[in-house]
Order: structure tokens, then sequence, then C-alpha cells
């Protein structure tokens, strides 16, 4: 089976031949994984059909979940959109380019196979140089969901591309480490406030800030299986590992304790059991496999890391993952978001009875 081209290359020393070739390839409709400042993204011509229906195909996605559409400047947004709300204006100019999506009424320009069948369209002008370069090679208009296998945790390295897709696309740019590691915040402008739909780098503080009043979506957190995701990954389960993955809440001695006793349950069992922790707690834990994914301190660190710690459990072969809780002002909703959905919404409460 052939594999995919891997080109390297950074923000600051573009590989223009490669570009242009990524470029060919996606006007082509073929598919093209590349590095965004959130995660990797799996790219197609978002105004081509057949490439949509290639990237379902490629993640083994439901077709019903939206594909976001990567734009390389402000130009570029009229001819697929029927309407800019002025609000939309006011957030891209403080936001655009960078990890924000908005949710506009589509023109006719864009395929129904590209947004999921719904007569919204998902719209994005990444901050990284290379996916703009890419985009602009490409004609302009590139649908991309994170690239990596449904429901798997999403990549922020090129090897978590190739791990998962190698073999099923065409190219893979690999420009090192995201800078965000969690996916972009989605805003819906199709109704009069403002909703937002997925948290992410951007909080609703910031988004008030610049637009008042703000709507969170009730089905961020929920188990919303019975609605139609007009964003991706309100839907399904997402970002997860192989194993079981667990998060412990509570207050922090009550969790320290809790996970404990959960993990020697475990290994007990013969089990090989994972535990996630933050700099600050990771003395707490003597025992089990324990991965620390960064400082409460600066919760970028946290999100930053996720995936690829979720992505080490997989490669340890853990049979069980315990996490703390990390409800942290700055990014602490979009986190918990992530990894709830991981979870699979499997919440243990660590309450004063288990002291």
């Amino acid at each position: 089976m052939s594999h995919a081209i891997i080109a390297r290359m950074t923000e600051d020393c573009l590989d223009m031949e490669a570009l242009k070739k990524a470029g060919e390839i996606l006007a082509g409709g073929g598919l093209v994984a590349f590095p965004t400042e959130t995660v990797y993204g799996l790219g197609g011509n978002a105004l081509d059909p057949e490439a949509s229906r290639r990237i379902y195909a490629a993640k083994g996605r439901p077709s019903d979940n939206p594909l976001i559409v990567h734009i390389a400047d402000w130009d570029s947004l009229t001819p697929i959109v029927s309407r800019i709300p002025e609000k939309a204006k006011k957030l891209a100019d403080a936001y655009w380019p960078g990890p924000l999506t908005m949710i506009f009424e589509k023109s006719e320009l864009v395929p129904y196979e590209t947004t999921g069948g719904l007569e919204t369209v998902a719209v994005r002008l990444p901050a990284n140089k290379v996916a703009v370069e890419m985009i602009r090679q490409a004609g302009g208009y590139v649908a991309a969901p994170s690239a990596n296998t449904s429901g798997r945790p999403s990549p922020t390295l090129a090897s978590h591309v190739e791990e998962d897709l190698g073999d099923r696309i065409d190219m893979i740019i690999d420009g090192g480490q995201v800078n965000i590691g969690l996916e972009s915040t989605i805003v819906d402008f199709t109704e009069e406030i403002p909703v937002i739909l997925r948290p992410g780098f951007l909080n609703k503080e910031m988004l008030e800030e610049v637009l008042g009043e703000v709507r969170i979506d009730p089905g961020i957190m929920a188990e919303n299986t019975h609605i139609r995701p007009k964003a991706p990954g309100m839907r399904y389960k997402h970002y997860a590992p192989k194993a079981d993955l667990a998060i412990v809440e509570g207050a922090p001695a009550a969790v320290f304790s809790k996970i404990r006793e959960l993990v020697r349950e475990g290994i007990a069992k013969e089990q090989r059991v994972g535990v996630i922790c933050t700099e600050e707690s990771r003395s707490e834990y003597p025992e089990g496999i324990v991965r620390c994914i960064g400082s409460r301190a600066d919760d970028r660190t946290i999100a930053r890391h996720l995936y690829e710690i979720l992505r080490d459990f997989d490669a340890d072969g853990v049979d069980a993952i315990y996490s703390e809780s990390f409800e942290t002002p700055r990014m602490g909703q979009a986190i918990m978001n992530r990894l709830i959905k991981a979870a699979g919404h499997e919440v243990i409460r660590a309450g004063s009875e288990d002291i």
C-alpha cells in the first residue's frame, strides 16, 4: 500500500516546493495533512464534494459531522457565505487569524458534502504560516477536520497523523509540535445572540469583551447523542484513548486518595494503570504509570499535552487511566470538554467518605 509523502518545514522556513506540491494534490482532489496552531488538520478541497467524501472515508467519520473550511484571508469569506453579521466582523477583527471558527449561513458555492448536509458552513482563518501558504497554493478553500482516525485523540505531532492515516492520504506536512493543542473555539453567528458550540483557547470571557452577550450551547458538556451536530465534535465520542478513561473530581486531597486507591485496585487485578496528574501533584502517586500533563499555574501546558499523553498511554498498553479534573480559570472548560468526551462521560466523584 502506498504511503503519504512527508515534507518537513517550519513557519520560519517554508518549503515552497513542497507547499506547491501540496496545493497540486489538493486541487486534484487528494488529501494533505498539515499543521495549524491548534491541532493537525486533514485537508481536502472544500468546494469538491468528492474530496470531502474522501476525508470522511479516510477518518472513518460520520458524514453528518460538519467539516471546517479553512481560508487564507478575509476576502475569501464572502464567496462562501450568504451574509456576514456585524458581530462576526468584530470578532474576526479581534481574533482572526487564530484559533477561532465561525459558523455562517452558507452560499451555494459550498457543497453539502462539506457541511454535513447543513445550510451552514464553519469557517476558520488559521494563524499558522505553513497552513496559510498551503491554503493559498490549493486555491483558497481547504476543508479540514483533525487529522486522526475518528474518535481517537487529535494529533499534535505529525507522527500521530502518520500512525493513524499514513497509508490513507497523499501527503503529510510536518511542522513540528503544535502550539495550542486543543481545537479552535466555535461560535455560531446564525442566531441573534452568538452561541459557543465548542470551547477552546478563546474562552467565554474573551468573546464577551468583544461581542457583549454570548450564550454557551447546553450540549457542550452533555451526552447529546440525539441532536444533529451543528459543529464538529458535538455529538460523537471523541478524543478517546484505547484504555478505559475515568475522571476523578472533588477536593484535591480526596482526588489524590481516590486515584491512589483505584490504582492499587487495578494493580491487584494485574492491570497496567495510568494516572494523569500535574507538576503540582506528581509526588502524590507512588504507583502506576504516572504522566504529568503540565502545570495548573499555566493551563496552556495542560491543553498542549492532553492528546499527546492519551496517545502515549496507548503506546504503553495500559488497561485503565484515571485523570485528575482540570477546572482551571483560563482554558478549563475547553480542557474538560475534551477530557469528558474522551472518557465517555465517566466521572468519579471523590467525596469525604473516600478520605
